[in-house]
């Protein structure tokens, strides 16, 4: 299991895309924007669920929109191509379950918690020590697992259905997902210490 751990940074570091410290500054990056826009609190998870608060939406579409936009310019430069999982449907209906079971009881997800962890939140943390040990657990019984994974569709994509265009799909739906993001109403919740925060600025 340790091997498996170390193998992980192994086949980063083998990447050829920058290695482990780009992928350490994208993180830092990512935890700033996520700090910055506030959305790891969990009154912007129960806000979206209960529709009181679109920040978590706004951002995710745009995230998405934009990284598609920067991967079509990528795969046609030459510097990116795609890696399309497997569609393995037990493990998609079990874990999109677990996931969402986890989310409502926690108001976090694993962009988040590590965040929220960082600004001292106890019960963030013990949500994140299960989480580890979780993971431990599921690739200790992996091979026992493998059972209920299937069965394997293959790597199904949406731009498979436009044979010769595939690239142009993906900008397509990156600039419908930013025009989506600026479309959600602006809608926020705010707690009172937002209004302090707000009031300082």
């Amino acid at each position: 299991m340790i091997d498996r751990f170390i193998h992980m940074f192994e086949i980063v570091g083998a990447e050829g895309h920058g290695g482990i410290l780009t992928v350490l500054f994208i993180g830092f990056v990512f935890g700033a924007i996520i700090q910055w826009s506030r959305v790891d609190k969990f009154e912007k998870i129960a806000g979206f669920a209960m529709l009181t608060d679109m920040t978590v939406p706004k951002l995710l579409f745009f995230a998405i929109g934009l990284a598609s936009i920067g991967l079509y310019f990528m795969i046609e430069a030459g510097y990116a191509h795609y890696h399309v999982k497997p569609i393995l449907l037990g493990g998609i209906v079990i874990g999109a379950i677990l996931f969402g079971i986890a989310m409502a009881i926690f108001g976090k997800c694993p962009g988040t918690g590590p965040i929220s962890v960082a600004e001292g939140r106890i019960d963030v943390l013990v949500g994140a020590i299960g989480g580890i040990f979780g993971g431990l657990f599921f690739t200790w019984a992996y091979p026992w697992l493998k059972t209920i994974m299937g069965p394997d569709y293959g790597s199904l994509t949406l731009p498979e259905l436009f044979e010769g265009y595939e690239s142009t799909v993906v900008l397509i739906y990156g600039v419908a997902l930013v025009i989506v993001a600026f479309a959600i109403p602006n809608i926020e919740y705010l707690d009172p210490e937002d209004h302090e925060e707000k009031a300082e600025i």
